[in-house]
């Protein structure tokens, strides 16, 4: 009998293990959307949807108030509007910031054969600010983020403040990445195909990742598996496609160029070519920082960011 007893117990434990191990990347998507957006209500930010040509816009949306300067934050190829809030926390004081989930990103969704390249791109957030009434904005943005800024800037040099690319992609590096090296070989990081790819991939994002739990990991590397055909779609519109070599010189707005220098996926080497094509541009390069430095020191980001605006020339009423 104690032998049977012993024998159910272990079954018990078993399927318990078993039904865990099924919810825990329930959990960690759980915990990384919900738990995201309890953190960016806490900074001041609400969600909300705004219509963006032919899409609707899932966007944080904070520090509204009369006369304010507004800032649109935006994120990079794979990842969602979650990236910038303890960044953009630190601009709420001061300017109205809105941060869309692009198009075939996070809330706002994948639509198959809509066009995701950067300048497709660009012209959503011009949407977005015309139905907002928004006449001119500050544009930053991370790695795609920064591309879709460059060619905002390069499409509607009237209504760009300025322009903040953060490691953007754009323009050819010099030097190759470690991603670049693996796309050689005809492989893509971002295509997934299991926690070990996974776990190489986000490696190769930052220098400096903020913790995260096991169970959150585990749920985006999941995340990553499932959304493969997807995000191969969108990079298929986006790689090797309107590049800005050779048109650096056109985009007027004052630029902050902002790299770490420990970059895996897009070669600091490239942040002198943005620099030197740029008519009006600043180039910070930060020491021990990867790919995300709005992710990896988001303060410290921020402040360098603040103290880029504060010193832009006068530019009237916003």
């Amino acid at each position: 009998m104690k032998r049977l007893l012993a024998l159910a117990a272990a079954a018990l434990l078993l399927a318990g293990g078993l039904a865990i191990a099924a919810t825990y990347p329930a959990i960690g998507r759980w915990a990384y959307e919900d738990g995201g957006q309890a953190e960016a209500r806490l900074y001041g930010f609400h969600s909300e949807q705004l219509a963006a040509g032919d899409v609707r816009f899932t966007v944080y949306r904070g520090g509204t108030g009369a006369a304010r300067e507004t800032i649109v934050l935006l994120h990079g190829y794979s990842a969602d509007k979650q990236v910038w809030p303890r960044f953009a926390r630190h601009l709420l004081d001061r300017y109205q910031v809105i941060i869309p989930d692009l198009a075939g990103h996070g809330a706002t969704g994948f639509v198959p054969g809509l066009d995701y390249s950067a300048p497709a791109q660009a012209r959503r957030v011009a949407a977005m600010l015309d139905g907002l009434g928004i006449a001119r904005a500050h544009i930053a943005g991370n790695s795609m983020g920064g591309f879709i800024s460059a060619h905002f800037a390069l499409a509607y040099p009237e209504r760009t403040l300025s322009a903040g690319l953060i490691d953007p992609a754009g323009v050819n590096s010099p030097q190759p990445s470690d991603m670049g090296k693996l796309l050689a070989t005809g492989r893509n990081p971002f295509e997934v195909h299991s926690r070990a790819e996974f776990d190489q991939f986000y490696a190769m994002t930052m220098a400096q990742p903020p913790w995260l739990p096991g169970f959150m990991l585990a749920a985006m590397a999941e995340q990553y598996q499932q959304r493969r055909p997807q995000l191969s779609e969108i990079f298929e519109d986006l790689h090797n496609r309107d590049a800005l070599d050779t048109r650096l010189a056109e985009i007027t707005a004052p630029t902050l160029v902002l790299w770490g220098d420990q970059d895996r996926l897009i070669h600091v080497s490239a942040a002198p070519v943005w620099a030197a094509g740029l008519p009006s541009a600043k180039l910070v390069v930060r020491a021990g920082i990867g790919h995300m430095p709005m992710v990896e020191q988001p303060a410290e980001t921020a402040a360098l960011y603040r103290d880029f605006l504060r010193n832009l020339p006068n530019r009237g009423t916003p």
